[in-house]
């Protein structure tokens, strides 16, 4: 049936009434596509879901074929060792040399039930590793289910919009938190989710030399792995490599995930990196609680075997799979990936063309990347009340505040935006809101 936009404000308060949401600037995203979803079927729309971060490409076939054979060889009656496969840590160690050259031996790779459950668990060893040190430093904007993890745990979290600090201004504000000494660890993305942007190499260099300064580990989560398309990633052996913090800082702790990178969501498998340095690093708490000699095996005999006591089986030589065959240069998962840059683009370009600004717009000098992610915002309009005009419109996304930024605006995700038809319908739809919100 054909719609009428906007949909009545009606509509989406008896969706937000219906899910429970006390606060959509806060909402969690599951909470935000369940209002979505509730609109989608009370009113009969088609909705444009990009609030939700679902690969938009096919499963990596390489995985597909690895999982399948190892069941046809019966692993799926047998516990995987928790520290993780010999094929997964071996081509994991063999990985991050191609693509980062990095030297982490297989011993501190851990496979991990997705980043999810490596940053919660984490979390927990980070805050008691250093006596008075219980503080997770968040630097915003990030993904809002990470925040979240750290209040489920009871610790204590400092955060801090980058927007203000890019470039040399990070250091003073790193300073003015970690010199307290209540850090254990920090955390960002890069690319960073929401608002895709990089850190530049002068800002990655900041951050490891300030996180040696006070003995501050630093959570780098790679979800979103060589997807910097402005630059050729994704030649193994060759550079440029994919940035990190990893070059200034032996106290590093690196997430890389399946989900996006070869298209693994559903499988729900990452692998937590950690330094030799990290890994054999101790303390008083950990010998004398955990009773074994190292932050490595407490994470995971201590933690990690509580959680899940190992990751899905199948998924794991999956993984190894995907991960082999990037390395010999058999799975091009860069240019793969490439289209989420190309969606993006037209996208973009679509909310240009009706009023829209990109609020996180640059890297140093640099225009950001185009890629899963991007941000926007229109004149007059705070974060909560575009979101709620755009769903109104037919389009779901999510409020930066909710992601710890300070700026006014919502984050795209481009992944569902497949075919013309949904180009098209985002187009129409921008066009009717800014035709009744002209700038």
């Amino acid at each position: 049936m054909s719609t009428t936009f906007p949909l009545g404000q009606d509509t989406l308060q008896h969706a937000i009434d219906r899910i429970g949401v006390v606060d959509m600037n806060t909402a969690t995203i599951r909470q935000i596509c369940a209002v979505a979803a509730e609109m989608e079927r009370s009113s009969g729309t088609h909705f444009l879901h990009l609030e939700m971060g679902n690969p938009g490409l096919p499963p990596s076939l390489v995985g597909i074929n690895a999982e399948i054979e190892a069941h046809r060889h019966g692993i799926a009656n047998q516990y995987p060792n928790i520290i993780g496969i010999k094929p997964l840590k071996e081509n994991g160690s063999r990985f991050v040399k191609a693509f980062l050259d990095l030297d982490i031996p297989p011993r501190c790779i851990v496979p991990t039930v997705g980043s999810m459950q490596a940053s919660f668990t984490l979390f927990i060893l980070l805050g008691q590793r250093k006596p008075g040190a219980d503080t997770i430093l968040y630097i915003n904007p990030g993904f809002p289910a990470q925040r979240n993890q750290a209040k489920l745990l009871g610790l204590n979290t400092e955060q801090f919009d980058i927007y203000e600090y890019r470039g040399a201004k990070l250091e003073a504000k790193l300073e003015s938190v970690l010199s307290s000494g209540k850090v254990s660890a920090l955390i960002y993305s890069n690319p960073n989710n929401p608002a895709w942007f990089n850190l530049t190499d002068e800002e990655l260099e900041i951050i490891g030399r300030m996180a040696s300064k006070y003995d501050v580990f630093v959570v780098e989560d790679l979800a979103y792995f060589a997807m910097d398309f402005r630059k050729p990633l994704g030649r193994p052996y060759e550079p440029p490599f994919v940035s990190t913090v990893a070059r200034y800082t032996d106290n590093y702790i690196l997430l890389i995930s399946a989900s996006k990178m070869f298209s693994y969501a559903g499988q729900r498998i990452a692998m937590v990196c950690m330094s030799e340095t990290v890994c054999d690093s101790t303390s008083d708490f950990i010998r004398s609680f955990y009773e074994m000699p190292t932050f490595g095996d407490a994470y995971v005999f201590g933690v990690l075997y509580c959680a899940s006591s190992g990751v899905c089986h199948s998924a794991q030589y999956a993984y190894a799979a995907m991960l082999g065959a990037a390395v010999d240069g058999k799975l091009d998962f860069v240019s793969d990936c490439a289209e989420y840059g190309r969606r993006a683009a037209r996208a973009k370009k679509i909310f240009a063309d009706n009023g829209f600004h990109i609020v996180y717009s640059h890297d140093g000098d640099a225009p950001i990347a185009d890629g899963f992610f991007f941000t926007v915002g229109y004149q007059g309009f705070n974060g909560e009340q575009l979101h709620a005009a755009l769903l109104r419109h037919g389009i779901a996304t999510i409020p930066l505040r909710s992601t710890g930024s300070c700026q006014e605006g919502l984050r795209v995700c481009i992944s569902t935006l497949v075919n013309d038809s949904d180009f098209d319908n985002l187009a129409e739809r921008l066009a009717i809101f800014h035709q009744s919100n002209p700038v």
